[in-house]
């Protein structure tokens, strides 16, 4: 884990937990000189960078050695300006106008632990001989421009966290106009770049293509980190995939808008930038500010995409989220969102909560619908007050009839909404997102609160809080169900009017800080449409996401398969749905419905007083089943091993830390006449074990089971799944 510098060479030696990333100073310059498998310290490192003259449109900076320019060195935080014409990692106006800056090497500091960052989400410690930090200062005395990068290496994690922190040391101010978290060149482009895309109700799928001259990037400008894009992006090998090869994955902890972009050059490098994304974005800095930049976490797997997903599963699920729900076992909820949408009473709903406890749910979450005069979505965002026609006695006597069902009692809001038929709106018109004399452009008839201002903050900070604090609350849903339009504050001035979407991610986060560590008994789940905001930023305050408003079981081995890159399954909320299905009108079986969604934070979403004496009986099972393993499923390893993007089988297992026991999860979506025999090899097993299969006498070894599979057998008819519990056995 330790960091190294060597002063007579300006190396710069990180040590993580299997990696190395090496930064040499040139001329005052930090280069970036290498980010792969672990190096021995003493090794000769001051003779990995690589320099030759090139032609003169790469200009040489130092007339005394033409080997140096900009254009070609490998750098840790570029500009742009002064003769490196790739994307620079931050630009600047100065205020006369000029936007030349040049960043120099000034000290450093190399600290036990990991500081946090102030007023933003991040990867954290628990004792300060987890981790070491390398805090990296660099100035420009002309512009009196100071970044502070900071690289924190873990014990137990093969990561890299990274950010910088920009200081106005001048007496004047200065407009920041990009200022990304992390920026690494890497020495060739024989890469291919995989990323995460989709649109509501179709998250997260996998898309994979070759890297260019020029530029791959994906981006946000929607105000949230969308259902199109993740803030993710990984490169690897052409020949690694799941089990095997190279991969650098590139994970942004932010909830914004956000860039992530691979440049190929002219001579074959790949500069990797990542973070908020300049496009409308601006930041005016005083004299004396500081501007914080959100945190990347850059993760190298040589074991393909697999080791760099548990990797990070592992990070983000124990040193990302916190709180007190972050080791516990996840409840099993029923929801009554498609059981009743907003048609619903007292009475109906105590009856779906008798039947959930009958069944073994343990929580109940009352969705949209229960304030104001909410009976559509066309109203009353805003008024957290209850509505009394449906529920007479208040949402306080609703909750004690569920619980005394046996059922804790959770329920939705979507705060950061406003309807323009409210009373909110009608006294504060101009608490929402609005420009002056623009329409106030409506999606799904609401408008969006401007997060940035103090007062809409405690506004919702005293609404909710007396809710939480006056009705038996266990969990809560926080909904967000549009994306940004007419960005604008009326509390802004013009000059500070483009910092109003990363002002708002901070509003946000601040309410969020106040509000979970406030009630740290709640078990919050985010949602924005579904998975429109599933990123780590958000997992920081609310340990679980809605993983998609999708719940068709088919739909899902996409969705959940594709979200597994980077987020642990204890993050998704995964739930069984009636069908047809609401959004794709298909029929699956219980069963096939269920195995998927057991393969997540498990529940249903449907009405359970009409399940015939067969369903009850199928749900009972589940829930039962699921109570079993759920503690494997929500913490154990996960191995992807059948893609549901490339064939008709999925198939997917969880292993426990000691590989003692494993779940494996099968999925065989449509039928097919005389079919190959199928065999799926198991990983992460111990070879040197027994495993005994289920409740049968069959005994398997844990080689047999990774080098030649296991049999699945009796598969007939669409959408079939099978799942199969495996335990060691004592050795003799």
């Amino acid at each position: 884990m330790p960091i190294y510098y060597d002063e007579a060479s300006g190396v710069f030696h990180l040590q993580s937990h299997q990696t190395s990333y090496v930064i040499q100073l040139v001329r005052g310059l930090p280069a970036h000189v290498y980010f792969g498998p672990q190096l021995r310290q003493g090794s000769n490192l001051k003779d990995l960078l690589y320099r030759v003259e090139r032609s003169s449109f790469s200009p040489n900076p130092f007339p005394d050695d033409k080997t140096i320019s900009l254009d070609t060195l490998p750098q840790e935080y570029p500009q742009y300006g002064t003769s490196d014409f790739r994307n620079p990692a931050y630009q600047v106006k100065l205020h006369n106008g000029t936007r030349i800056t040049e960043l120099a090497y000034q000290s450093h500091r190399i600290t036990a632990g990991k500081p946090a960052l102030e007023g933003l989400p991040a990867t954290y410690t628990e004792r300060e001989s987890e981790a070491e930090t390398l805090e990296l200062m660099l100035h420009d005395a002309q512009a009196g421009l100071t970044v502070t990068l900071y690289y924190t290496v873990f014990e137990q994690f093969s990561a890299i966290a990274r950010s910088a922190k920009l200081s106005n040391a001048s007496g004047e101010p200065v407009q920041l106009e990009r200022a990304f978290s992390a920026s690494i060149d890497l020495p060739d482009s024989r890469y291919d770049a995989l990323y995460l895309s989709g649109a509501w109700a179709r998250e997260r799928h996998i898309q994979r293509r070759v890297l260019a001259p020029g530029v791959t990037g994906i981006s946000s400008r929607r105000g949230a980190s969308s259902h199109q894009f993740n803030p993710f992006l990984a490169l690897l090998r052409p020949e690694a995939n799941e089990r095997q090869g190279e991969v650098y994955g590139f994970s942004l902890i932010y909830s914004g808008n956000f860039a992530a972009e691979a440049e190929v050059d002219q001579f074959g490098t790949t500069r990797v930038s990542l973070g908020i994304n300049p496009f409308d974005f601006s930041w005016k800095l005083e004299p004396g500010e500081t501007f914080q930049t959100p945190e990347a976490v850059l993760v190298y797997s040589a074991t393909g995409l697999g080791g760099m997903s548990r990797t990070f599963h592992k990070l983000y699920r124990t040193r990302l989220c916190r709180g007190v729900h972050r080791d516990l076992e996840r409840p099993i909820l029923v929801n009554n969102w498609e059981a009743t949408y907003f048609d619903f009473n007292a009475d109906k709903i105590e009856a779906i909560a008798k039947k959930g406890g009958e069944l073994g749910i343990e929580l109940f979450v009352l969705d949209d619908g229960w304030f104001g005069k909410r009976d559509s979505d066309n109203c009353s965002l805003g008024d957290w007050i209850e509505d009394r026609r449906k529920l007479p006695d208040g949402l306080k006597d609703l909750a004690e009839r569920v619980k005394r069902t046996g059922l804790q009692f959770g329920l939705w809001f979507e705060p950061e909404m406003i309807s323009p038929d409210s009373d909110l709106y009608r006294s504060h018109p101009d608490w929402c997102l609005h420009v002056p004399n623009r329409r106030r452009t409506e999606a799904r008839d609401q408008l969006i609160l401007d997060m940035s201002r103090a007062d809409v903050r405690e506004y919702l900070y005293e609404r909710l809080s007396d809710i939480f604090t006056n009705v038996p609350i266990s969990y809560i849903k926080w909904d967000m169900n549009r994306n940004m339009t007419e960005i604008g504050s009326a509390l802004s001035s013009a000059d500070r009017q483009s910092e109003t979407a990363h002002r708002y991610i901070l509003g946000l986060y601040e309410l969020l800080e106040r509000l979970t560590s406030g009630f740290p008994h709640i078990l919050f789940e985010s949602c924005s449409g579904g998975g429109g905001r599933f990123d780590p930023g958000m997992l920081y305050y609310m340990p679980q996401t809605w993983t998609s408003d999708d719940t068709d079981g088919v739909e899902r081995l996409k969705i959940q398969y594709g979200t597994s890159m980077v987020y642990p399954v204890s993050t998704m909320g995964a739930h069984v749905s009636a069908v047809p299905n609401h959004q794709v009108g298909r029929s699956t079986s219980l069963e096939f419905r269920g195995d998927v969604a057991m393969s997540g934070n498990f529940g249903y979403e449907l009405d359970l007083t009409t399940f015939t004496p067969e369903e009850v009986e199928i749900a009972k099972a589940q829930i039962a089943s699921y109570k079993e393993i759920r503690g494997l499923v929500q913490q154990g390893e996960m191995y992807r091993l059948l893609s549901p993007f490339e064939g008709n089988e999925t198939a997917w297992m969880f292993v426990s830390e000691d590989q003692r026991e494993a779940l494996l999860f099968y999925f065989h979506v449509l039928a097919e006449p005389n079919a190959p025999l199928k065999r799926v090899r198991l990983e992460g097993l111990d070879p040197m074990l027994d495993y005994r299969l289920g409740d049968t006498d069959t005994i398997y070894g844990g080689d047999r089971l990774m080098g030649a599979g296991l049999p699945i057998t009796s598969i007939r008819g669409d959408f079939e799944s099978r799942v199969v519990h495996l335990r060691a056995v004592a050795q003799s």
